[in-house]
């Protein structure tokens, strides 16, 4: 990309200057560019990203067996296993999910009725706040009668949606049938992939560039790998829990718990939730509700203690808070999408400011004229004087 011609009659020694920030200006409205284009291609994007996740992922083992065989054969036996697997879950847990499911619907009313007959009641009777006449029939069709003309505009909404269903529901069919086939090729052609991408990178930083690639590789490997199997256990492990207390809808919950540990606090929190509410709606009892805490328990001691620090450890160097907010604001700038490159793109934002934060420390910025000074200490408050000072942390 060619920077803009300097103004005429500027100083020499400005000239470097004034063609370093028109080079800026313009990578940064081409990184806005491309970042609009993302917002509007994404549900289009959303196959071929969820396929080169899986092709990234079943690189190294094609790699591995690569040194016994020809790639061809390698990726073909790779990705028979990754569909095997595949199949296996579905054969599975489809019908296990579809029974929970039927059991769901038919347990609603039951829901419904101790959601107004008992939750609401005793919520009236602690906080003193008349719930129940806000949910009386008359005045809600009270309300819809003076409020006819949005309520008109969101019943055209809501028909207008149904009638694009069927052609969402085709995309999404037709999305399916991408994901193996776009798997398939990610694996085969991973590595030529990356040394097209390796040879537009500028040869003054091939050497930092590849440093930093292959630093964010090993962490969100390692992080994404074995939080699939954090999320497998414990979605097993929660399930079978809330099937032996007793509850109707346990597989159910327990699966939801498992797919949303990814989240922090999220996946334990729905257990706890849900299972509670289910508890209460089936049973009415505390000895259910105290064997829903128990199977909540014996998850997160298993979770913090034996399958994070085994599997997951501290491998992408991200604060709780950081990977919530990462997954919110993926998911609100680019939707499902979004949400599924979220925790990839802060695992490599983070590597990348980790890298700005040592290239900071050793800047004349930070050091200064005489040299670097020692390394800054943390004063902790009184709660904490009788523990050793710490060295200033990392970016997050």
């Amino acid at each position: 990309m060619s920077a803009l011609p300097p103004p005429e009659g500027a100083p020499a020694p400005e000239l470097a200057t004034i063609a370093a920030f028109y080079r800026r200006v313009q990578w940064t409205a081409l990184a806005l560019g491309v970042l609009w284009l993302l917002w509007l291609l994404a549900p289009v994007l959303t196959p071929f990203a969820v396929s080169a996740l899986l092709g990234w992922l079943g690189d190294p083992l094609v790699d591995r067996l690569e040194r016994r065989m020809s790639r061809n054969t390698a990726v073909v036996l790779v990705f028979t296993a990754m569909s095997l697997l595949l199949l296996l879950a579905l054969v599975l847990l489809v019908p296990l999910l579809q029974q929970q499911v039927v059991t769901l619907v038919h347990a609603l009313p039951g829901y419904r009725d101790w959601f107004l007959h008992t939750a609401l009641p005793w919520l009236e009777r602690t906080t003193g706040v008349q719930i129940l006449s806000w949910l009386d029939p008359q005045r809600l069709f009270g309300l819809l009668r003076a409020h006819w003309e949005s309520a008109g505009g969101i019943a055209a909404t809501v028909l207008g949606y149904v009638s694009r269903s069927s052609f969402a529901l085709l995309g999404g069919l037709a999305n399916i049938v991408l994901v193996p086939v776009l798997t398939f090729f990610f694996l085969r052609d991973w590595d030529l992939l990356v040394a097209r991408v390796g040879l537009l990178v500028p040869r003054d930083h091939v050497d930092t560039v590849g440093k930093l690639a292959r630093e964010s590789s090993d962490v969100l490997g390692g992080f994404l790998r074995g939080q699939l199997l954090v999320m497998l256990i414990l979605g097993v492990l929660y399930g079978v829990g809330l099937w032996l207390v007793g509850l109707e809808l346990g597989i159910l919950i327990g699966v939801v718990g498992g797919l949303l540990t990814f989240v922090p606090y999220l996946g334990p929190a729905s257990i706890i939730v849900l299972g509670g509410i289910a508890a209460l709606v089936q049973y009415g009892d505390w000895p259910h509700l105290a064997g829903v805490g128990a199977v909540f328990a014996v998850g997160q001691v298993i979770e913090s203690y034996v399958l994070t620090p085994k599997l997951v450890g501290d491998r992408i160097g991200l604060h709780p808070m950081a990977v919530i907010f990462a997954v919110m604001a993926g998911g609100t700038l680019f939707g499902f999408l979004g949400m599924l490159l979220a925790l990839p793109v802060a695992a490599v934002v983070n590597v990348l400011l980790r890298h700005a934060h040592e290239r900071y420390l050793g800047s004349r910025l930070y050091v200064g004229e005489r040299g670097a000074p020692e390394p800054a200490r943390i004063v902790l408050p009184a709660a904490h004087a009788g523990e050793p000072p710490q060295e200033p942390p990392g970016p997050a």
